[in-house]
């Protein structure tokens, strides 16, 4: 099993990012549900945890087939969905219990993510306090501004280093940024990995 743990800040508050985050999923499921791909959903309802407290649970399948590289259609059915569980309790979630995160045809794969949202910029320490961290694990800073994507994903109308926020008055983001932003958020998110499948584990 792999497990590693990204901190993706944002310069807003992390009740900003709750409204925002609802819109953006929607905006994101509409745009990617095209040609008989994209997300459906199967169970959307309220759900109570002893720890936790109130929250909303979803099932979803995620349709993927044209988004795989080539080498992964080859060797993958036509039809081709990841069902994705979770757990909404925000300032913090679950995505996927154990093995829910799974691939349609392939059993012994599952993720599982547990995301924390906090108003700071990413420095708690062991935030998480899991039993599945064994030592030191990996930190991944992910920067929204700076970090390289693929061609194919960058739009300059959403690019932090050029925009401005008429309503707010915040951006463009310059280098540095995190250390002297205000407000700012961080999204703490935990990923395990486990695939068991003898000579493909590393390449996905």
């Amino acid at each position: 099993m792999l497990v590693k743990e990204y901190r993706i800040c944002m310069p807003l508050t992390t009740e900003e990012y709750r409204v925002g985050q609802l819109y953006t999923i929607s905006k994101h499921s509409h745009q990617e549900s095209e040609k008989g791909e994209g997300v459906e959903v199967v169970k959307n309802e309220p759900h109570e945890d002893p720890v936790h407290g109130p929250g909303q649970f979803t099932e979803k399948r995620v349709h993927l087939s044209s988004k795989l590289p080539s080498w992964a259609r080859a060797v993958t059915p036509r039809i081709f969905y990841i069902t994705e569980k979770a757990w909404n309790y925000y300032p913090y979630t679950i995505t996927a219990d154990g093995r829910s995160l799974q691939c349609s045809f392939l059993p012994k794969f599952s993720i599982y993510i547990e995301t924390k949202y906090e108003d700071n910029c990413g420095d708690s320490e062991n935030i998480f306090r899991s039993d599945k961290i064994l030592g030191d694990h990996e930190v991944s800073f992910l920067d929204i501004a700076f970090d390289e994507i693929p061609e194919r994903y960058y739009r300059s109308l959403e690019d932090p280093r050029f925009f401005s926020s008429a309503k707010t008055g915040r951006g463009p983001l310059r280098e540095g940024w995190r250390q002297h932003t205000k407000p700012i958020m961080c999204s703490y998110k935990l990923v395990s990995v486990k695939f068991e499948v003898w000579g493909l584990q590393t390449r996905v």
